[in-house]
């Protein structure tokens, strides 16, 4: 059984990292054969837990391991550089959110994937989370209704101070990139294309070169509003992180419990026990590995995750000039002659 799993290596061995070591340990698909991370020691200790081996190069990694694919939990602005180095070595490649800080290097990674005929994802968690599956699916039945309005938070006090998410050369800017790429792709996921943004700044209270709170307004190509909190100074105490209202009821997808309320009643249906990372993170790497064995479609294009960079880049335009701003449609297409050139 474990000779016929794809052999997957682990680029970065942080916080991120070790939720994906946790989630290989009851994988039947696939198995971690490595870990590289520039630190030796944080590369060791991960491989010791993991039973592999380890690298302090991602570089001495691919020449020592046949590598299927690979998962990259490194640092934004490093992204491009890691992944098309094994995407020319014809190795699938799933890359951390956000899987770039602009859209022209995005499309460089993609041009990458096409030309060595590999696939290339973006992880996003929450699309895996069962609940989220879970709620799509009642939405999409129609006992709700149309849907009006999407809310979303991801608020806690973590102090951002010495870590490199708050320096804007390496993650490429503050809690609009990181958090803020959840929740856009979440928006995408439940609302379909998204076409104009507002972002408003909260008070920065860290003293951080990059925003630490901020406010985002979308608007879908359907004509659904959606709003989402982001905050690294502050914790909305919400026992929910996604909220949908629609013309017939009100679905919440919560941390500990996920339920919805129809207006024709007046009691709460629960339909899930809340976020279990590890089964999102498990769920992320089978879908990858199914789609590298044509078992399964991928739920994360390289399409989709293009489309999630240019929300991002139109959403700080938005936060600089303070207005409305468009989300550049159909980007692979319309920008594709541009990277090449």
């Amino acid at each position: 059984m474990t000779d016929n799993k794809l052999k997957f290596g682990l680029i970065g061995a942080g916080g991120i990292a070790q939720a994906y070591a946790q989630a290989f340990e009851t994988c039947e698909i696939a198995q971690l054969v490595a870990v590289a991370d520039v630190r030796p020691d944080a590369a060791q200790a991960m491989a010791e837990r993991a039973k592999c081996q380890s690298f302090d190069s991602y570089q001495t990694m691919a020449e020592a391991h046949a590598l299927d694919a690979v998962i990259v939990c490194t640092p934004p602005v490093t992204h491009p550089e890691i992944c098309i180095y094994f995407l020319e070595r014809q190795v699938n490649v799933l890359c951390e959110k956000p899987l770039s800080i602009g859209v022209k290097s995005a499309l460089e990674m993609q041009k990458a994937a096409e030309q060595s005929g590999v696939i290339l994802t973006m992880a996003s968690k929450f699309r895996y989370a069962e609940d989220v599956v879970k709620a799509k699916s009642i939405i999409a039945s129609g006992i709700l209704g149309e849907i009006v309005l999407f809310e979303n938070a991801f608020t806690s006090r973590v102090d951002m101070t010495n870590r490199w998410n708050s320096k804007p050369m390496v993650s490429g800017g503050g809690v609009l990139i990181d958090n803020g790429t959840h929740s856009l792709d979440i928006l995408r996921y439940f609302l379909g294309p998204l076409s104009e943004v507002q972002v408003v700044e909260g008070k920065r209270v860290q003293g951080l070169s990059v925003e630490d709170t901020v406010r985002i307004f979308a608007k879908s190509s359907s004509g659904v509003i959606g709003n989402v909190d982001l905050s690294w100074s502050i914790n909305k105490e919400l026992d929910y992180y996604i909220r949908i209202y629609g013309s017939q009821g009100t679905i919440s997808v919560g941390w500990k419990e996920s339920k919805y309320r129809q207006t024709s009643g007046q009691d709460w249906v629960v339909f899930g026990q809340g976020y279990n990372k590890v089964q999102a993170f498990r769920s992320q790497i089978e879908n990858f590995t199914k789609a590298i064995l044509k078992e399964e479609p991928l739920l994360i294009t390289a399409d989709d995750a293009i489309a999630s960079v240019a929300a991002i880049e139109a959403a700080y335009a938005a936060l600089h000039q303070s207005r409305w701003t468009p989300i550049a449609a159909d980007i692979t297409r319309s920008t594709s002659k541009v990277a090449a050139a």
